[in-house]
């Protein structure tokens, strides 16, 4: 259930606009997978409006797609987005980078998160293309961040402050939370699943998200702006993803000691996190996910 600070304004083609607290706004996209109705933007993206324009928050799946966040941003305000901070390697928090410097914004990325950007772009393109279709994708030219940095970042815009923050990723290399302190909100981006369950893939790294996760709920934000899924509370956010990662990690350790297989790694009990969305289709795979990056731990 969506906290009742958060307050969902309008729909803008596959995208929810939900004013969090003053000036700040999340577009939430589906929580499922990419598709050419939601145009890569299976993901949910934030946007803070200051007096001397505005910060976006990831640009999108494809250049479609950053066009459609355009206009969810124009339906709260007519500042220009001044910097488009990309807070993770994945293909939907940077494929849009382009359309939005060709409007005059400077892009903002880690390190880590851009060199997982350039090691992965083709086969990111690639898949893009082929679920959201080839006349859709068409026109997106991936591009990176001139704005690097290696652990931390801030600036100031309008009287905000910023402050970027990468420890080492979870989900993908490079995955980071923006944290506005005067306002207590924090940009989760992959670091924060809700609503649905979250994935491990061959490029994720559990014990490196749980320690994402830990130092970013040492802020205590107030406000959660998640990667996937509404905006939420600190306790959702703990619940659905560091709860769920801690005792995925436990429960496949204690596999492994007692001689378990992979194949039978699928078999651990992980009903407590049933009611979210995709369970079925990603509980099993995620148990084999965690095996394989503990079985030589």
């Amino acid at each position: 259930m969506q906290p009742a600070f958060a307050k969902k304004l309008s729909k803008i083609g596959g995208l929810e606009v939900h004013l969090v607290t003053e000036n700040i706004y999340a577009f939430v996209g589906e929580l499922g997978q990419r598709s050419p109705e939601n145009l890569g933007n299976n993901a949910t993206f934030g946007l803070v409006v200051t007096s001397e324009g505005a910060v976006l928050i990831d640009s999108g799946g494809s250049r479609k797609g950053a066009i459609e966040i355009e206009k969810a941003i124009l339906s709260v305000t007519d500042k220009p987005v001044k910097y488009v901070i990309n807070t993770g390697g994945q293909d939907h928090r940077w494929f849009g980078n382009e359309y939005f410097r060709s409007k005059g914004a400077k892009i903002i990325s880690s390190v880590s998160a851009m060199e997982d950007q350039e090691e992965r772009t083709s086969i990111e393109y690639a898949v893009m293309a082929q679920l959201i279709g080839y006349g859709i994708i068409s026109g997106t030219e991936p591009e990176t961040a001139e704005i690097n940095f290696e652990e931390k970042y801030e600036f100031s815009l309008g009287g905000v402050k910023f402050e970027i923050h990468v420890l080492g990723g979870g989900h993908s290399a490079g995955d980071s939370f923006v944290w506005l302190a005067n306002q207590k909100l924090m940009f989760g981006g992959d670091i924060v699943f809700t609503e649905r369950l979250l994935a491990l893939r061959e490029i994720s790294s559990s014990g490196e998200w749980i320690k994402s996760f830990e130092a970013l709920s040492k802020f205590n934000p107030e406000f959660i702006i998640p990667g996937h899924g509404r905006p939420t509370t600190m306790a959702q956010a703990r619940k659905e993803t560091y709860d769920y990662l801690i005792y995925l990690r436990k429960t496949v350790k204690a596999h492994i000691n007692n001689e378990g297989a992979l194949s039978t790694v699928v078999g651990i009990d992980q009903s407590k996190w049933q009611y979210m969305a995709y369970f079925k289709e990603l509980a099993r795979r995620n148990a084999m996910a965690v095996y394989d990056e503990m079985e030589f731990e």
